[in-house]
């Protein structure tokens, strides 16, 4: 578990000049794309945007060289790269960026590489999603709050990642008013079959729409798993059975 650093802490081995030029990564990245589309409109309604090595190694490969020197020149090159791709690519939907927040001490702050790399390259800021994973152990709420916040007051749209497989859960939900959450997959594999499941997900949809929070359902394989979320209400999706994450390039989509 790594502790989450407070607002008014310094950063200790990298320094917003270092977060802003790439300085004191050691190692290079890139991105695939992979789609969330809205099965009733049949569109894409964002790609999200996935952490690769150079020639496309697995995400695995690039965290595992993660730790707490590099962390937040990390996350502030992944957002950079994850822009400068939707723009050089001309992806008209959402674009959805993974990021951590361990490595965020002051939101104005840490926010400013995404808006000069936005502005930098003409993507609108309108069209970013933040999502926060839930896969990690949050002790200090209230920063992270402060940070979906302030990331919401300049115009990004945000999301909690992973939803129901983390440490939080609801009470996570109860703190962060995000504009999204997307389902872990270990809740939507084989719900078709698994009453269990479905009764868990009703609750979740019925709970986000009393907040006016949209339900993301990702890791869907299966047609039986996708009829059985939309017939919860679902219609935001992610998942192989629609197109696998694509090496710098937007997948093509099967509905």
């Amino acid at each position: 578990m790594v502790k989450l650093p407070r607002a008014d802490d310094a950063p200790s081995k990298a320094g917003c000049g270092q977060c802003r030029s790439g300085t004191g990564l050691d190692f290079e990245i890139a991105m695939a794309l992979q789609p969330i589309v809205n099965v009733r409109t049949r569109t894409v309604f964002a790609q999200e945007a996935l952490v690769r090595g150079p020639a496309g190694e697995g995400a695995a490969t690039i965290l595992a060289q993660v730790n707490d020197t590099n962390r937040y020149v990390f996350d502030q090159t992944c957002r950079r790269t994850a822009v400068q791709l939707a723009a050089d690519l001309g992806i008209a939907s959402l674009l959805s960026i993974n990021f951590m927040p361990n490595a965020v001490y002051q939101p104005e702050a840490c926010i400013r590489t995404t808006i000069e790399a936005a502005t930098r390259t003409g993507f609108p800021i309108e069209r970013i999603i933040f999502e926060i994973s839930e896969g990690e152990k949050i002790e200090e709420v209230a920063h992270v709050r402060g940070i979906v916040e302030h990331y919401r007051a300049r115009g990004f749209k945000t999301a909690i990642d992973d939803f129901g497989a983390g440490f939080s859960g609801l009470n996570l939900l109860a703190e962060l008013q995000t504009d999204y959450i997307k389902l872990d997959m270990a809740l939507v594999r084989d719900i078709d079959s698994d009453r269990t499941r479905r009764a868990i997900v009703r609750g979740i949809v019925t709970v986000c729409r009393e907040l006016a929070i949209d339900v993301i359902a990702e890791g869907i394989e299966t047609a039986p798993e996708l009829r059985a979320l939309e017939d919860l209400g679902i219609e935001l999706f992610q998942g192989f059975l629609f197109a696998r994450p694509a090496f710098q390039a937007e997948a093509a989509v099967q509905f």
